[in-house]
C-alpha cells in the first residue's frame, strides 16, 4: 500500500513539473491523465477532450418553465386569428374542484385569471374593430370556473373554522332587524367599555316599531308584484317570438 501511494506521488510530481505549454495537444494530456489513473482508459468521451477542459460546457441546459413573451400573452394563439369559432372545453365543475388540493386551486386560479385577461383583451379589440369576438362563451366559462373555485375555497375555510372555533361565519354576529323592518347580519366587535355604558351602541336601535308593520307588508307586496310582472313580460316575449318564428319553436319543442 505504501509503495502504491509513493508511485502516486511520483506521478503527480511529474505532472507538476510539466508546464501548461509543454503538454501540447489534448491527446498527450489525456495520456498523462490515464497514466495517473484520473481518466478511464476505456472511455472514448474523455479521450476527445483535454484534462483542463470544463465538463460543464459539455452539459446541456434544461428549461421546464414557459418562456415569457411579454404583451403577446394578452393575445390569443396566432392560429386562431381570423377564426369565427374557437374550440374550448367545458368549465370546471365543483365536483372536480373539490378533489384538488389548495395548492392546485391556487395555481388554477392564476391560470384562469391569465386566460380571462387574454379574453378581455380580445373582446376589447373586437369592439374597437366592430367585429364579433370569436366564441364569446369562453369568457363565461372562465368566469364560472373562477366563481366555483371561490366557493370551494370558502367551503373549506368555513369547515375549518367550524371545526376549530365552532363558529359558522368568519365574523361572529347575529341576524337583527332595524327600525324599518329590514333584516341584516350584525357583526360583533370588541368595545373598550361594556355595551350598557356605551352611548354609541345604545344609539343603535335593533327593533321595529309596531306602526312600521304596515309598511313592511307593502314593501313585500311591491317586491312580489315586480316579480310577477317580470314573469308575465317574459311569457309575452316568448309568445311573440313563437308567432314570428314557428319553425324554431317547433324544433325547440322536439
Amino acid at each position: 500500500m505504501a509503495a502504491q501511494v509513493a508511485s502516486w506521488f511520483r506521478h503527480f510530481s511529474k505532472i507538476l513539473k510539466l508546464g501548461p505549454g509543454s503538454l501540447g495537444s489534448g491527446c498527450r494530456t489525456a495520456a498523462v491523465g490515464r497514466q495517473c489513473g484520473l481518466i478511464p482508459t476505456n472511455s472514448a468521451k474523455f479521450q476527445k477532450i483535454g484534462l483542463g477542459s470544463s465538463l460543464t460546457l459539455q452539459c446541456r441546459s434544461l428549461h421546464t418553465s414557459d418562456s415569457c413573451k411579454g404583451l403577446e400573452e394578452f393575445f390569443d394563439d396566432p392560429k386562431n386569428w381570423g377564426e369565427q369559432t374557437v374550440k374550448s372545453g367545458a368549465p370546471w365543475t365543483a365536483k372536480h374542484l373539490r378533489i384538488k388540493s389548495n395548492e392546485d386551486l391556487h395555481k388554477l386560479w392564476y391560470v384562469l385569471l391569465k386566460e380571462k385577461n387574454m379574453l378581455l383583451t380580445i373582446e376589447q379589440e373586437g369592439k374597437r374593430q366592430r367585429l364579433q369576438m370569436p366564441s364569446p362563451e369562453r369568457l363565461k366559462k372562465v368566469e364560472r370556473s373562477m366563481v366555483r373555485i371561490d366557493s370551494i375555497v370558502q367551503e373549506r375555510e368555513d369547515a375549518l373554522r367550524l371545526l376549530q372555533t365552532g363558529q359558522e361565519k368568519g365574523y361572529p354576529g347575529a341576524w337583527r332587524r332595524d327600525i324599518f323592518g329590514r333584516t341584516f347580519w350584525y357583526k360583533f366587535r370588541e368595545w373598550p367599555i361594556p355595551w350598557y355604558l356605551n352611548k354609541i351602541y345604545k344609539r343603535k336601535r335593533f327593533y321595529t316599531p309596531s306602526f312600521v308593520d304596515i309598511f313592511v307588508r307593502r314593501r313585500i307586496e311591491k317586491h312580489l308584484r315586480k316579480k310577477n310582472n317580470s314573469k308575465k313580460a317574459t311569457k309575452e316575449e316568448e309568445k311573440v317570438l313563437n308567432e314570428k318564428f314557428p319553425r324554431l319553436s317547433a324544433s325547440a319543442q322536439s
